[in-house]
């Protein structure tokens, strides 16, 4: 059902963005909203108390954002307190935010290593990653774990590209048990 309301109120601000031609200025104003959200979780709790009726959550919200981002932004969230939805609040905005990367064609990519990348690595990956997607610039996120021996993990999105050595380890193990299991 969360999903749902993300996706439903973030296509409905997207939709209003590009109808108005004002994308990258929603998603920065969105990315700054979400980040006032996210660092005042007092804010939250206030917004989620029962006992604060739905039109002083309003008022708090456009005394907070009026004037400091677009009318657009703040009409959108005096909708979502409004209709009550503003449990979903920061899911709506990633839903918001990853629709207008992928328009944008920025594509979020997890890389895991086994050793820390030189920025050199770091760049000749990015560089076949482009050539080898249809996004035409990359937010990259490095991680390093140890277990993986050797070789990397990139995820984007759904999809996984494992060539670390301890897959080719675990999957050599498990062919070699079943080659013994059939010989018995």
């Amino acid at each position: 059902m969360a999903k749902l309301v993300s996706k439903t109120y973030g296509d409905a601000l997207f939709e209003l963005a590009l109808e108005k031609q004002t994308i990258d200025t929603v998603f920065e104003e969105v990315k700054e909203v979400k980040e006032v959200f996210t660092e005042n979780e007092e804010l939250m709790k206030l917004l989620n108390h029962p006992k604060i009726t739905k039109d002083e959550k309003v008022k708090i919200i456009e005394e907070l954002f009026k004037g400091k981002v677009s009318d657009d932004v703040t009409g959108f969230l005096v909708i979502i307190m409004d209709k009550g939805r503003y449990g979903e609040l920061t899911a709506i905005f990633d839903y918001f935010i990853a629709k207008v990367k992928e328009y944008k064609k920025i594509g979020i990519a997890k890389v895991t290593s086994a050793v820390v990348l030189s920025d050199e690595q770091k760049a000749k990956l990015e560089e076949k990653l482009l050539k080898t997607t249809s996004y035409t610039s990359f937010e990259m996120d490095y991680n390093v774990d140890k277990s993986l021996i050797g070789g990397l993990i990139i995820r984007i999105g759904d999809r996984v590209v494992d060539s670390s050595i301890k897959t080719k380890l675990d999957k050599l193990a498990r062919d070699l048990q079943k080659i013994q299991l059939s010989t018995c």
